[in-house]
């Protein structure tokens, strides 16, 4: 008997849940699938993937190899970035005829970066129910490895090819301060990391996510003064998909001075001035020494 053979998995109730939701017709299903690993795909997912009268697709071949992989068979529409319109006025007629259509790309979630957000705006305008399937998702993926600390991230995608329009959006995000997330091809990475060094500056932490999910999945994290460095290391690493995480914008220095002084402010009514800089010093980082100057012309004014 193997592992997978005795996993218990496979014999737990929820395996039979999914079928026993509700699914109504005349629905767009907008689904994700895997990134990498088919096994990532959602037991809700294969449900629908499996009860759907068909299945708008990125690419019909990629998405047939999919569903061979779990034994279904569904008639596969095209609808990709080049016939988004016509296709999404296709879709709405088999809606409007009480179907149940799945969209999904050929990896990850529709509409993100890849096509769909036109379709679901058309379905959406034609007063037709969409429903989310949740999953997989490449830059969800490696901002939760990425080790890279904020509450917030602004999510890019793919940068523009021509080196001009690349450093023109880059230099509008250098003062950003959530985490950017780009997505990139491998024969660009090089070109990128250099781009980045020279809007972000060498010392802004980077993360590379190669791969993801995939078998020789790679996520490094360095400044971008080592990141050419790091990619030029493997001839590999000039291969597979990328997801690029650029920390955030540290805070501009006359935030860091407004905050040390209003916290100064309110020590410096309850303790004297040594200790009111001190502690002002641990608690925001400043230097003891100017926080005491500080404090003094404010005792003094």
């Amino acid at each position: 008997m193997t592992v997978q053979d005795s996993s218990p998995i496979a014999n737990l109730p929820i395996m039979g849940e999914a079928a026993h939701q509700f699914y109504p017709s005349a629905t767009l299903y907008v689904v994700a699938t895997p990134i990498g690993n088919v096994t990532d795909i959602s037991l809700r997912a294969l449900h629908i993937l499996s009860l759907a009268d068909a299945v708008a697709c990125e690419d019909t071949r990629n998405t047939a190899q999919l569903m061979n992989r779990f034994g279904i068979s569904k008639p596969l529409l095209a609808a990709h970035m080049h016939n988004e319109r016509e296709a999404a006025q296709m879709l709405i007629a088999r809606l409007q005829a009480g179907e149940r259509i799945a969209l999904v790309s050929d990896a990850g979630t529709p509409a993100v970066s890849d096509p769909g957000a036109r379709i679901v705006d058309a379905v959406r305008a034609a007063g037709l129910n969409v429903v989310p399937l949740p999953g997989a998702s490449a830059a969800v993926t490696a901002l939760s490895a990425s080790g890279l600390v904020n509450d917030e991230f602004h999510f890019v995608g793919f940068l523009p090819s021509k080196a001009k329009q690349r450093e023109s959006v880059l230099q509008s995000l250098a003062a950003a301060k959530p985490i950017l997330v780009f997505y990139e091809a491998p024969h660009r990475i090089l070109e990128c990391a250099a781009a980045l060094k020279e809007a972000f500056g060498p010392e802004r932490q980077v993360v590379f996510a190669r791969e993801l999910t995939k078998l020789f999945e790679e996520i490094h994290r360095c400044p971008l003064a080592d990141a050419e460095a790091w990619l030029r290391a493997d001839i590999h690493r000039e291969k597979g998909e990328y997801v690029v995480l650029v920390d955030g914008a540290p805070a501009a220095e006359e935030e860091d001075d407004a905050e040390a002084e209003r916290v100064l402010g309110i020590l410096l009514a309850e303790l004297p001035v040594k200790q009111a800089a001190s502690l002002a010093a641990q608690i925001t980082g400043r230097k003891k020494n100017a926080l005491y100057d500080r404090a003094l012309q404010l005792k003094n004014a």
